[in-house]
C-alpha cells in the first residue's frame, strides 16, 4: 500500500494511536492488577489497537510479561479451539521443538495432545467415543498458562480474538469450554501466585453480550472495558495534522463533518482520508471528499447488499423506524406506521436484527445501528 498518514490496514501504536487515554489507563491498571478483561465493540473500532497500545506502554515503562494470542474467528470444533489456544500458549514460551515437546510431556500428560513438529503447533485432539469433548483435555489446557507462569515465574497475558466464535459450536461444547475457563480464572485469582490475565475480545457485540451479560458465564471474574467514542476534536486534529505532515491542507469544518458522518469510527475515517489523500496533491475540497465517499461506498456496496438481501420486510421496516429516530417499537402508533403487525412480532424482529449484528441496544435500551457507513447507505441509497 502507498505511504499515507492514515493507517487502516493494521492496528496502530505509538505516534499513530489516537485518543482513548481513559480506556488505556483503565486497561493498564486492570492488567497491572492481574484482572481479566472483556472488550466488545463493532468491527474496526480500535479494540486491538487499544490492547496493543497498552502493552506497548507497559513495555516502555519496564514491565515484563509474555503474551499469547489466539484468533478464534474460524473455529468450528472443540479440537480447533484447543489446537489454536494451546499452540499460541506454548509457542509464546517455547522457542525450540524440544521445549515444545517438553511442555506437552510435562504439563499436558494424560491428554490427547501431540506435537506437530512440521507446523510447530499442537495437532488436533481426539474427541471421546461418545462424541462429547474430552473435558480432561479442556481442563488441562485452560490451566496451562497458569502452570507455565508459575513454573517460569512469568506474567502471562492470554488474548482471545473473536471469542464469541465459540458460540458456533454446539451448546454442550461451548459451555464446557466456558466452564473450564471460568474455573481456571476463578481459581487463579485466589492464589498468591496470580500471574495470568485473560483478555476476551470480540466484534460481534450482541454475541459477546450474550456470553458476558445475559448468560454471565464469567460472572464477577471478568471486567468489561467499554470503548467510548474518540473525542471528535482529537479526531479532527488527527486528520488535519495527518495532511499537514504530507504538505496538504484540509479545512477544520470538512474534517469535522467527516468525523460526524462516520460517527467517530477511526477505521472508516482513516480509510476514507487515505482515499482523499490519493485523489489530491494539495488542497482537500468538498468535491474530493464526495468523490472519496463514493469510492468508499462502492467498496462496501456488495457487502451492504448481501446484509440487506437477507432481511425480511418487517426487519427493513424496523430499520426504517430506527433511522427515523423511533425507540418505542411496541407502541401502537409505531406498529401501525411501520406495519409491524404486533408487539410479539416486534420482539421477533428485534431479536433477528440483533442476532445478525445489525443493531444493538445501548444502556438506555435505545437502538443503535452498529455500522455507521451501512447506516448512511441505508438512508441515502436503499430506504429512500
Amino acid at each position: 500500500m502507498m505511504d499515507t498518514p492514515f493507517i487502516y490496514d493494521r492496528f496502530v501504536t505509538g505516534k499513530n494511536f489516537v485518543g482513548r487515554r481513559t480506556e488505556c489507563s483503565a486497561l493498564k491498571n486492570l492488567l497491572g492488577n492481574r484482572e481479566n478483561v472483556c472488550i466488545y465493540e463493532p468491527p474496526k473500532t480500535g479494540k486491538k489497537s487499544v490492547v496493543q497500545q497498552v502493552l506497548f506502554s507497559m513495555r516502555i515503562s519496564g514491565a515484563r510479561f509474555t503474551v499469547a494470542q489466539a484468533d478464534l474467528f474460524n473455529v468450528r470444533t472443540v479440537g480447533q479451539f484447543l489446537q489454536k489456544f494451546g499452540s499460541a500458549v506454548i509457542r509464546a514460551t517455547a522457542s525450540t521443538p524440544d521445549e515444545y515437546s517438553g511442555i506437552i510431556g510435562e504439563m499436558l500428560e494424560g491428554t490427547h495432545f501431540v506435537f506437530d513438529q512440521e507446523k510447530f503447533s499442537l495437532k488436533d485432539v481426539v474427541i471421546s467415543i461418545d462424541g462429547e469433548p474430552d473435558m480432561n483435555d479442556i481442563r488441562k489446557l485452560t490451566e496451562l498458562p497458569r502452570r507455565i507462569a508459575e513454573s517460569r515465574d512469568i506474567v502471562f497475558f492470554i488474548i482471545f480474538d473473536e471469542f464469541s466464535s465459540l458460540l458456533n459450536l454446539g451448546e454442550t461444547e461451548y459451555e464446557g469450554i466456558f466452564r473450564a475457563l471460568y474455573e481456571t480464572v476463578r481459581s487463579t485469582a485466589k492464589t498468591e501466585s496470580w500471574q495470568v490475565s485473560h483478555i476476551f475480545m470480540g466484534s460481534k457485540v450482541n454475541a459477546m453480550k450474550h456470553i458476558f451479560e445475559k448468560r454471565r458465564y464469567f460472572y464477577r471474574e471478568v471486567e468489561h472495558l467499554p470503548l467510548h467514542k474518540i473525542d471528535a476534536r482529537e479526531l479532527t486534529d488527527h486528520i488535519v495534522r495527518g495532511f499537514l505532515t504530507w504538505g496538504k491542507v484540509i479545512e477544520q469544518d470538512l474534517a469535522a463533518g467527516a468525523v460526524n458522518l462516520f460517527d467517530s469510527n477511526i477505521w472508516y475515517l482513516n480509510h476514507f482520508f487515505s482515499i482523499c489523500d490519493s485523489l489530491s496533491k494539495g488542497y482537500m475540497n468538498e468535491g474530493i471528499l464526495m468523490d472519496a465517499l463514493e469510492i468508499l461506498i462502492s467498496i462496501h456496496r456488495h457487502r451492504f447488499m448481501s446484509m440487506t438481501d437477507d432481511l425480511s420486510v418487517h426487519q427493513l421496516s424496523l430499520l426504517k423506524a430506527v433511522l427515523d429516530g423511533e425507540a418505542r417499537f411496541s407502541s401502537a402508533d409505531v406498529i401501525e406506521k411501520y406495519r409491524l403487525n404486533s408487539s410479539a412480532n416486534v420482539r421477533r424482529v428485534k431479536d433477528a436484527l440483533t442476532k445478525k449484528e445489525i443493531i444493538t441496544f445501548d444502556e438506555k435500551e435505545e437502538p443503535v445501528i452498529l455500522d455507521p457507513l451501512y447506516k448512511y447507505w441505508l438512508e441515502k441509497y436503499y430506504l429512500i
